[in-house]
């Protein structure tokens, strides 16, 4: 019998193990790493490659173009407001007949009916508090879902929840998600602006863009410790002379080819990228946001309209004002809010008009506005905060914040207009039927935009991550 000893001889590897799996790793991260590249040229146009705020085809047609969001911080009282409950009325004083839920924000008592009176308005008989009297003569215009729970009972979670899609980790706020998903129709503006925000309860992460590149994150105008007629894009003022504008591209140009250089010598770099559309975006902002900011052009009715000679109202009407010429122009996602004054744990009777008072023209006038305009057809307005309020009373003159309940309203945008979806139970403590958690409102919102909430993703850290996360459905019953 031969001798096999010098065929295997003649085999013997010329590699030691570890220069094998090093070689072999490499080979098969390359084709990994094809492929990837592979889907990404095939999904990406040119211009989408080079300026990641370029339009980007929805996955289907789209209801919607736009979104403004009117964000009441703090926590409206939904029995309060546009959930009217008779029971609670004949009930007034009575401890309530059922459990409380395990985990509440502070101690309350027995049952506390509302102080104002609720009436049914306009063809769709929706009942509205006396305490908005403007928004109830346009609530045939309006979609009101008053099944609304989310999981989190404090201000911070629950603000994260609303704006994130998760009340525990920082996650791209959904104004991040849309421009990612979207980008932005108008080049020489921000996809994602907010108008005043809030600092506190999450602060920046409600508007940041996380792990999705910089460029899709929220551009603030102002915080909320100022004053709306105050509040400008920083850095960006007056006209800029030819001369100035003319240096600043060329500093602007040897900036590009020193960071150009730089990705030669260490391959891609996402922040580097992000930051250099920051700058080439905040250039291109000279253009057009000074006049944008400067609301003189606009004629004394509409000043009046959104409440601007009323001190009461002029300024969430003017941050309503802007978020209309901001989508006017092609901006994605405009937030305004109404900081943070709705957290009503006591002071109810003096407190919770006094805040009506102070969004209910903006709010009115904006969404009259717009569908005067035209406007209101393709832009999706959302009303809301981060929960909603206890029907039992905390101290005498107070309720504490319920994450089981609230209300919550869409207009235009492809909803359906003058309809009321979902209840609570006969006290409003608990949202009942057809239940809509925040996820579930995501979704919607995003299906409105013609985006798919499954298909609308962002690999990081080794998972795909959505603004829905595993959950949400689309509330099919509220779409015209």
């Amino acid at each position: 019998m031969p001798n096999n000893s010098h065929c295997c001889n003649q085999f013997t590897p010329v590699t030691n193990r570890r220069d094998m799996l090093t070689s072999s790793a490499t080979g098969f991260g390359m084709l990994a790493l094809a492929d990837l590249l592979s889907k990404q040229a095939t999904a990406e146009t040119p211009s989408q490659q080079n300026n990641p705020l370029a339009p980007r085809d929805p996955h289907f047609t789209p209801k919607a173009k736009r979104v403004i969001f009117l964000f009441m911080h703090g926590g409206p009282s939904h029995v309060d407001t546009f959930d009217h409950k008779p029971q609670l009325d004949k009930d007034h004083g009575k401890p309530l007949p059922f459990p409380k839920p395990r985990i509440v924000s502070g101690a309350t008592g027995n049952l506390l009916k509302s102080p104002w009176p609720f009436k049914q308005h306009g063809e769709s008989g929706a009942w509205v508090s006396s305490v908005f009297p403007k928004i109830a003569e346009i609530t045939d215009d309006l979609c009101f879902i008053k099944s609304m729970y989310g999981s989190n009972s404090r201000h911070g979670g629950a603000l994260l929840e609303l704006h994130t899609g998760s009340d525990t980790f920082i996650r791209p706020s959904m104004g991040s998600w849309i421009n990612y998903g979207l980008g932005t129709e108008n080049q020489n503006l921000p996809g994602y602006i907010t108008i005043c925000p809030s600092l506190t309860h999450g602060g920046v992460n409600n508007w940041s863009s996380a792990f999705l590149p910089a460029v899709y994150q929220g551009t603030p105008m102002g915080d909320a410790a100022t004053p709306a007629e105050r509040a400008r894009f920083p850095f960006i003022g007056g006209k800029s002379k030819v001369r100035r504008r003319s240096l600043q591209r060329m500093e602007l140009d040897l900036l590009n080819r020193i960071n150009r250089q730089r990705f030669k010598e260490t391959g891609p770099d996402s922040d580097l990228e992000s930051r250099i559309a920051s700058f080439e975006l905040a250039f291109r902002m000279q253009s057009e946001a000074p006049q944008l900011q400067d609301i003189s052009d606009e004629p004394k009715s509409i000043h009046k309209l959104y409440g601007l000679d009323n001190d009461a109202t002029k300024d969430f009407g003017r941050q309503c004002l802007m978020a209309r010429r901001f989508s006017e122009r092609g901006v994605r996602f405009v937030q305004v809010s109404h900081s943070y004054k709705w957290d009503q744990h006591g002071g109810l009777k003096k407190s919770l008009p006094q805040n009506a008072l102070e969004v209910d023209q903006p709010i009115h006038g904006l969404i009259r506005d717009l569908k005067q305009r035209g406007l209101l057809e393709d832009t999706l307005v959302l009303w809301g905060g981060e929960f909603g309020r206890t029907p039992v009373a905390q101290g005498n003159d107070g309720r504490d914040h319920n994450p089981h309940a609230l209300t919550m309203f869409l207009a235009g945008g492809g909803v359906k207009p003058g309809i009321s979806h979902g209840a609570t139970d006969e006290y409003g403590y608990y949202s009942v039927e057809n239940k809509v958690h925040f996820h579930d409102l995501h979704a919607t919102m995003l299906h409105l935009l013609g985006l798919d909430h499954t298909r609308l993703t962002y690999r990081y850290s080794g998972r795909d991550f959505r603004l829905t996360d595993i959950h949400g459905e689309i509330v099919h019953d509220i779409l015209a």
